[in-house]
């Protein structure tokens, strides 16, 4: 059982995972770069437990327990006694590298788990930027954590049996989510799935033809879908689509993984669907 949880990373993923953990009365102590960022992080699961208050699904009490549980700081020292680590910060590899790098200098315990929240970045690259490869692992959740059931774990081929099963008790069985096991390459399975779907109605509508609208309808009313693809991207971010296929397009080479233009451009733009209030659609 983990009774001490560290996130490093207090945006949507990281504010979510953080949630979560408290909420089953575990211990977080989540990191971030500096105090705006912090206090942003913390007023962020501050809203959302709010919100299940208001919604009925939380009683005062057990918002004010879980609140007692985070402690969002700077000071990424005081990971030392974790016996777990996600690393759920902005998807790029570099960055990732860099941080597993220094946790493994920080967290005391050689048998502490460390784990990546990435989508799509191979975990084996994040391990041996460690001198633990055998205790990393990916547990990968979905946005937003709350509310969605589902955890990816991801094995390297250098991941310990136990890591594994550490990795599946704490989703499943601390934090009650439904686990599905993956082996290690990009995208693992959800995202080689997913983006090569949302790049083709990207492409569909880069070619003009059919509009936005049209295309999402199509999905939801068509197929059944929940959201349509356009939409779906808006959710999840352009920025993230992006180093997701980038990921993927670098793995395996195949055209259907390559970013279109368009998504280059509003990405460059800045237009990074929901987050930035507007995407492919406008958002208030």
């Amino acid at each position: 059982m983990i009774q001490r949880l560290g996130v490093i990373g207090a945006g949507l993923m990281g504010s979510g995972i953080a949630e979560v953990a408290s909420r089953r009365g575990i211990d977080v102590i989540v990191i971030e770069a500096d105090d705006g960022a912090a206090q942003a992080g913390l007023a962020r699961i501050t809203k959302s437990l709010d919100r299940g208050v208001r919604s009925g699904k939380l009683d005062e009490k057990s918002r004010e327990e879980a609140l007692s549980h985070v402690l969002v700081t700077t000071d990424m020292e005081q990971l030392g006694d974790r016996e777990l680590v996600i690393e759920a910060v902005i998807e790029d590899e570099t960055t990732k590298l860099a941080i597993f790098k220094r946790i493994d200098g920080i967290v005391e315990d050689p048998t502490a788990v460390l784990a990546s929240n990435t989508s799509s970045i191979p975990i084996m690259k994040l391990a041996m930027a460690t001198r633990r490869p055998e205790q990393v692992v990916g547990i990968h959740f979905f946005n937003p954590v709350p509310v969605m059931p589902l955890v990816e774990v991801v094995t390297s081929l250098m991941t310990n049996a136990k890591v594994e099963q550490q990795a599946n008790e704490f989703a499943a069985g601390q934090l009650g989510k439904h686990v599905i096991k993956s082996k290690d390459r990009a995208g693992f399975i959800v995202n080689a799935l997913l983006i090569p779907y949302l790049l083709s109605a990207v492409r569909m509508f880069e070619s003009g033809f059919a509009t936005a609208e049209d295309i999402d309808t199509g999905m939801v009313d068509g197929c059944a879908h929940p959201m349509g693809p356009l939409a779906l991207a808006d959710l999840i971010g352009l920025d993230t689509t992006m180093a997701v296929a980038q990921s993927l397009y670098e793995e395996f080479k195949e055209p259907l993984y390559a970013p279109p233009p368009l998504l280059s451009r509003m990405c460059e733009a800045g237009l990074l669907g929901r987050k930035a209030g507007r995407g492919f659609y406008q958002y208030n």
